[in-house]
């Protein structure tokens, strides 16, 4: 059982693996695939995926300019562009330039500058594209899908369909449509006083 504060991780398995060292090497232990641990310290199971190097780092090349996104909003320390798969047309993610793989990462001088880019793209999407608000949500390694804070932006309508966490995905038509949204998204964005 994991305790929450204690840092420790479920079974003594997840401990061994979390460390980097193999579960047949475990007394006792039989050969298993590792299994994740709850604790702030991926097992081996998931530890490539959240010790990538940042070079490989999708939302770092798209903050560097070096991957194409439809960007909505920029400044020195975060970029906001819309989801590939949004939950809804017009779904933003706002990330740090700066690689920080977690909220909990994020250092204390960079979360006005990204709460606030949040806030903003919050308070544009209604404007932009006639929502009637908005949910925001961050994942932390659990249904992180990329090692990079990124915060949620996503347009609601009450009768969206939206209920709870289950969250379909859907695609923009086209790349015309995708930069439709975006500069519906940058139009309001220019009209929000602190933009």
């Amino acid at each position: 059982m994991q305790i929450l504060g204690a840092r420790l991780p479920d079974s003594p398995i997840a401990w061994a693996t979390s460390r980097g060292i193999p579960a047949g090497e475990i007394a006792g232990a039989a050969p298993m695939p590792p299994i994740a641990s709850t604790c702030r310290c991926p097992s081996a199971a998931t530890g490539k995926r959240y010790r990538a190097k940042v070079s490989d780092c999708i939302f770092c090349a798209i903050a560097a300019g070096e991957t194409a996104a439809h960007l909505v909003r920029t400044d020195d320390q975060t970029v906001a562009f819309l989801d590939a798969r949004p939950v809804f047309k017009g779904h933003v993610l706002v990330i740090p330039r700066a690689h920080h793989a977690t909220l909990a990462d994020l250092p204390d001088d960079l979360l006005e500058p990204f709460f606030g880019a949040v806030r903003l793209i919050s308070a544009a999407l209604p404007a932009a594209l006639g929502a009637q608000g908005t949910f925001v949500a961050v994942n932390n390694v659990v249904s992180q899908s990329v090692p990079h804070l990124h915060g949620h932006v996503v347009p609601r309508t009450k009768g969206d369909g939206l209920r709870g966490f289950f969250w379909p995905r859907h695609r923009y038509a086209d790349d015309a449509e995708a930069t439709a949204y975006a500069s519906r998204i940058r139009a309001a964005l220019e009209q929000e006083p602190g933009a």
